[in-house]
């Protein structure tokens, strides 16, 4: 069962003072004086039931493992399930408010399960579906334990992660400058990957992290240890040499700065936000500008900065495999089943959204399709919101947009990390709901008792 914080006894249910936001006091703790809110008493950890304490160490230690994707499965992948376990002794449970996320996933899934029988007899295609079902199970574990008992447990993940992708930034910085005999093997090839198989996917990873110190920074307070960890990621997002994970990153920033503007609780707070922006933009110009002085970063990026590169074009590119894409889902209307494609024309096609459709059928690609939408809409719903929350559901909503467009030229459907955004999105969704509907119901007592 999720415990929630005690508020003070003399400060009951008061709306936020913010024109134009659809805002709220929660009675919920974990962040004292948020945006000018009264003061709020969070429930001391020692206080909190033995299983409750269990499930938090389970998820820091199942989150920092995340970073070792190397080898599949993963040992993130085992401690999934030593996690959905501890969420059922703790009695984590599932929000109506959830429904539609586990029906949107339960359809993309039974329909990539039908189209599995056209490829069962080839190599790995189960344990492709397998996983697409696993993944779907992380998003609404994660969308489940984040809707209660929520800021204890989001500080919990977020140190976690912060903590892990510094030290995969970090290894892929010392793999690409050989700072210690070994560590070649955190950047084969020229390109930091950090424990990941895939710059490309490691690059991506380091976003969400990035991104809640960058809008600490800019709305809360400007640390020295949130700028050194950031310095690091970035640096470790730099040396990815990942065009879709500097574009992701890009895209996912200006979402964050623009929602950060957006709520700001005042005018003040507005010219805070845009003054720190043209700072960091002008340091970070700067910093690029020095780090390509070095011959080897300077080349490497000249060579992965263009455009398009060579196998994006010529009768083998990606192009050329979108096009013939689009003419199989055509033939396809049930999909081709996984690897299908690939097996048929010799490379994948890269982009997630004719994967959805090549792999799970019209009816699978329509459910991921409404997830993504939803998810997104949803989002933009709670975000609004004022709630101690707000600095994670800005961050997690904007790099979810970013992976979203990332996915254009990259296959994403089972990037582990993108299926904890989706969760936490939710969990965060049905968490504020939750709050709202409470606090409405608090209210006419508190007037009754002349507040």
């Amino acid at each position: 069962m999720a415990v929630a914080a005690v508020r003070a006894p003399q400060a009951p249910p008061v709306p936020a003072q913010h024109p134009g936001m659809n805002g709220w006091v929660p009675a919920f703790a974990g962040m004292n004086g948020v945006y000018g809110a009264p003061p709020l008493v969070a429930t001391p950890a020692a206080t909190l039931p033995l299983r409750e304490r269990i499930l938090l160490v389970v998820l820091f230690i199942t989150v920092a493992a995340s970073s070792v994707a190397f080898i599949e499965p993963s040992p993130h992948d085992g401690l999934m399930g030593v996690l959905a376990l501890a969420c059922v002794v703790a009695g984590v449970r599932i929000e109506r408010t959830l429904a539609l996320l586990v029906l949107l996933l339960v359809v993309w899934n039974v329909s990539g399960l039908m189209s599995l029988l056209r490829v069962l007899q080839y190599e790995k295609t189960i344990q492709y579906s397998l996983t697409s079902v696993y993944l779907g199970i992380a998003a609404i574990l994660f969308a489940c334990l984040f809707a209660n008992n929520t800021m204890p447990r989001l500080t919990t993940m977020r140190v976690a992660y912060v903590i892990t992708a510094v030290a995969g930034a970090f290894c892929g910085i010392a793999g690409y400058f050989h700072l210690f005999p070994g560590a070649d093997i955190f950047a084969p090839f020229g390109r930091a990957l950090g424990a990941f198989k895939d710059p490309n996917v490691y690059g991506p990873f380091l976003i969400w992290p990035a991104l809640f110190l960058l809008q600490r920074i800019l709305a809360r307070r400007i640390g020295l240890v949130d700028l050194v960890a950031l310095a690091i990621i970035l640096f470790g997002l730099l040396l990815s040499f990942s065009r879709g994970a500097w574009f992701h990153f890009t895209v996912s920033a200006v979402v964050t700065i623009a929602l950060t503007f957006l709520t700001a609780p005042n005018m003040r707070g507005r010219m805070r936000v845009l003054t720190l922006t043209v700072v960091a933009v002008g340091a970070l110009a700067v910093l690029i500008v020095f780090l390509l002085s070095f011959s080897s970063i300077g080349r490497m990026f000249q060579e992965r900065a263009h455009l398009i590169q060579s196998y994006d074009v010529g009768q083998g590119g990606r192009f050329r495999l979108q096009e013939i894409a689009v003419g199989s889902v055509l033939d396809y209307p049930d999909g081709m089943g996984p690897f299908e494609f690939a097996r048929v024309n010799g490379l994948q096609q890269h982009n997630v959204y004719l994967q959805a459709l090549l792999v799970y059928g019209w009816a699978g690609a329509m459910a991921y399709y409404t997830l993504l939408l939803s998810t997104i809409y949803i989002g933009l719903r709670t975000v609004f919101t004022r709630t101690p929350w707000q600095a994670y559901i800005i961050t997690a909503l904007a790099t979810f947009i970013g992976e979203v467009a990332e996915g254009f030229v990259i296959d994403t459907d089972h990037w582990r990390h993108f299926f904890l955004l989706l969760g936490m999105v939710w969990g965060l969704a049905a968490a504020t709901f939750k709050q709202r509907r409470e606090a409405q119901m608090q209210r006419p007592a508190a007037w009754a008792g002349g507040h």
